[in-house]
């Protein structure tokens, strides 16, 4: 069993930054590979990046550049750096992990689920 814990949202204006931070509690965390994904509301849930338990990362050509996912197996902490954000990037984000997955992109091929963590940009 994993427990994820997400924070780091907030109200971002238009070209700003944030990091989001994913913490797991549980035992072997190198072992999962995580993603991120975001939801707004009226959309389905999309992803966003992934990190696999070997360190290979992997997004959407479409966010590559802007968003940036790492780990600190020691923290138990997957971070998401996200740069030049945009009002479209409003949403609630969420971190899943699973042992499963190698580079899984749909929110289903995912084990365990966070809460969520609001990031609203504003222009």
């Amino acid at each position: 069993q994993v427990q994820l814990v997400e924070s780091g949202g907030g109200l971002v204006q238009v070209g700003g930054s944030l990091r989001l931070s994913c913490v797991a509690s549980g035992r072997r965390f190198e072992d999962y590979s995580v993603g991120w994904f975001r939801q707004a509301p009226g959309n389905e849930r999309e992803f966003v990046a992934g990190i696999t338990w070997g360190n290979n990362i992997y997004s959407p050509d479409s966010l590559k550049g802007r968003f940036i996912i790492s780990r600190d197996n020691t923290e138990s902490t997957v971070y998401l750096q996200m740069n030049s954000l945009q009002a479209e990037d409003t949403a609630a984000y969420y971190c899943a992990a699973s042992r499963r997955v190698i580079r899984g992109t749909m929110w289903d091929q995912y084990d365990y689920w966070g809460q969520g963590t609001q990031v609203t940009v504003s222009s």
